[in-house]
């Protein structure tokens, strides 16, 4: 596991949100995969990232068998966390025709660490 700042554990041990537009990723472009912060597991392609304009990093696939879903405590929402190691990474809504695949992954910038495709 990697050491966590005191910000990266508020969001990935603790279910906590970063502020909308702040992350490093919002509007990232790299081609790429994004990993787990924490265990470095792969978990988003860079193809599958667009911008929704909701304040944080989208995507409308993970790589299978990465993600897990669960109800959040809110009762409402579903969360997403990595199936690995159990960090939040943030929630996924269904159904709101942003993309073909009509789902949008809304992941906190502090649980991804990107790795940029070899050249």
């Amino acid at each position: 596991m990697n050491k966590l700042t005191p910000e990266e554990e508020r969001i990935i041990l603790h279910k906590g949100t970063e502020a909308p537009f702040s992350g490093e990723y919002v509007s990232f472009r790299g081609k790429g995969a994004y990993t787990c912060k924490q265990c470095g597991t792969p978990l988003y392609k860079s193809d599958d990232k667009f911008d929704s304009n909701c304040g944080w990093p989208s995507f409308d696939d993970e790589i299978p068998g990465t993600v897990k879903r669960s109800v959040d405590s809110d009762g409402v929402r579903t969360e997403i966390t990595c199936k690995k190691c159990g960090a939040h990474l943030g929630h996924v809504f269904e159904g709101e025709q942003m993309t073909e695949k009509n789902v949008r992954h809304c992941v906190n910038s502090l649980s991804l660490k990107f790795i940029k495709d070899e050249d």
